[in-house]
């Protein structure tokens, strides 16, 4: 355990994790000055669907742009676009100085990751990829268009495609990505997000409170119930069956069963375990997350279709890292919602089977601090120093408690209780706070699924046969079945609601 002398806003401006919390709360901010008939958030570009023929034989940047409000709808898309660089550039270098990464190689590989990215999210709304035959909002795209055949994807595809790209160049072209991986920051971005994404979840409970506190509540439920059974049947059978010392099976069991990354470093740290045991589950967790997003969405969606809220729950116990869970989650929402709607011509909300998922992973990451202290209390006890009477400060669970999970609960009853006691602010601040939880969450949901790409590297397996084994059989054979049965025990019969 670390003796040293901290305060308690240590860390406070040279953590990604503080970071995340003041971006998300800047950003929220912004979206709240609509109070005062300000619009600070509208300028965000956010693509449009297009159709290629109608691209190719006359071109306009406004078929494939456009901005986030009708506020700035006589801004160039172009303008938007350059806006939307700059804002976040500036926004995210400033983090970074604190931060004391290289800012000029940060300036160099955000410009690249931010081209990547729209390039990504403009292909992934072509209408053949992602219309869908049926009316949204009083439009379908497919029939608009006058498509003869289409994948109807839906919007989720942009993500897909910047994940493969950012896989392409992370493992065949890694001299290019060591220039530009200052600024692949996937947990950064996403944890940002999932801040953004307490917007979201304000708007859910004003429009259905009494569904959003019971997914609060089941998600609480279930991450308990995954603590009290994941990490001892984890631990057991790295110790017995596959000969593990102590350390390794403790950060392994944290890091496969409770939350991926953060909760490996953090065991590793209260456990004083070898520096090395944290990075090669972490490698893994990385990879084997990145495999998650690729095959449970499609898989939860044909396995239980009638399901959604379950889906999203047994996702956000399974997926481990908060960026691979929260990618996963959007992936599932957009597969969920598209086949729903092609099946019934009814489409659910978006957001909702996404915000399963993420509140589940939010308890988890609530309890991250507590296990870590938990685990150093017995380390210290039973295993190093059998019987010592040192004591361990309870401030260590701050330390280790993850900083963006109050930013976004700020966010959350923050925006709950302007719009409740300004009733009269609540039109113009659904308005941007639409922007602020949708073009501004989106965004940087496609930043993390183009930087999970990049900073997955298959060939670190090697050399990690007996880990990587253990890994895969606990993941899918103990943690995704157990997962499930939990989220299906908490969840079963919920739904979105219908968009009116």
């Amino acid at each position: 355990m670390n003796k040293a002398n901290k305060k308690w806003y240590s860390g406070m401006f040279g953590t990604e994790d503080w970071w995340a919390a003041w971006l998300g709360l800047f950003l929220f901010t912004l979206g709240i000055l609509s109070i005062w008939h300000v619009d600070a958030v509208g300028w965000m570009a956010k693509p449009k669907m297009w159709e290629w023929t109608d691209l190719w034989s006359d071109f306009s940047w406004s078929k494939l742009i456009k901005t986030s409000s009708k506020s700035y709808k006589d801004l160039h898309p172009l303008m938007s676009l350059f806006l939307t660089y700059l804002v976040f550039l500036f926004m995210t270098s400033v983090g970074a100085f604190f931060m004391k990464w290289n800012v000029k190689k940060y300036f160099t590989g955000y410009t690249v990751i931010f081209l990547l990215v729209w390039f990504s999210w403009i292909v992934g709304h072509e209408a053949h990829l992602a219309a869908v035959d049926a009316v949204v909002k009083g439009k379908n795209y497919y029939k608009l268009f006058d498509l003869s055949w289409g994948l109807q994807l839906g919007g989720g595809v942009s993500y897909i495609i910047a994940l493969l790209i950012g896989l392409v160049l992370g493992n065949f072209f890694k001299s290019f990505v060591n220039q530009i991986k200052e600024a692949a920051k996937p947990e950064w971005f996403i944890k940002t997000a999932i801040v953004l994404l307490g917007v979201k979840l304000a708007l859910m409970t004003m429009k259905s409170q009494q569904f959003t506190y019971e997914l609060a509540l089941a998600g609480a439920a279930a991450a308990f119930v995954a603590y009290l059974l994941f990490w001892p049947i984890i631990y057991y059978i790295a110790r017995k069956y596959f000969g593990l010392n102590r350390e390794s099976a403790a950060v392994l069991s944290s890091g496969i069963s409770i939350c991926g990354v953060s909760a490996s470093i953090a065991t590793a740290g209260a456990i004083k375990a070898k520096p090395l045991i944290p990075v090669a589950v972490s490698s893994l967790i990385i990879i084997f997350a990145m495999i998650e997003m690729l095959v449970l969405p499609p898989a939860y969606v044909n396995m239980a279709p009638n399901q959604p809220i379950v889906n999203g729950a047994a996702m956000g116990m399974t997926v481990k890292t908060d960026g691979a869970d929260a990618a996963a989650g959007a992936i599932l929402d957009e597969l969920h919602r598209v086949k729903h709607l092609k099946q019934t011509g009814e489409k659910w909300e978006e957001g909702y089977i996404l915000s399963a998922a993420i509140l589940t992973k939010i308890w988890i990451d609530i309890f991250i601090g507590i296990w870590a202290f938990v685990l150093a209390v017995i380390w210290m006890k039973y295993v190093d120093n059998a019987g010592s009477n040192e004591k361990i400060p309870k401030s260590e669970i701050w330390f280790r408690f993850p900083k963006f999970v109050l930013a976004y609960l700020i966010a959350w009853f923050g925006l709950m209780a302007i719009m409740k006691y300004l009733p009269d602010a609540s039109h113009a601040l659904k308005s941007t706070a639409g922007v602020v939880q949708g073009s501004f969450r989106k965004f940087l949901f496609m930043m993390t699924f183009l930087s999970i790409g990049l900073v997955t590297d298959f060939s670190k397996l090697k050399g990690m046969g007996r880990l990587t084994l253990l890994y895969a059989l606990a993941l899918f054979v103990i943690i995704a079945p157990i997962a499930y049965l939990v989220a299906w025990i908490f969840h079963h019969g919920m739904l979105p609601p219908v968009m009116e």
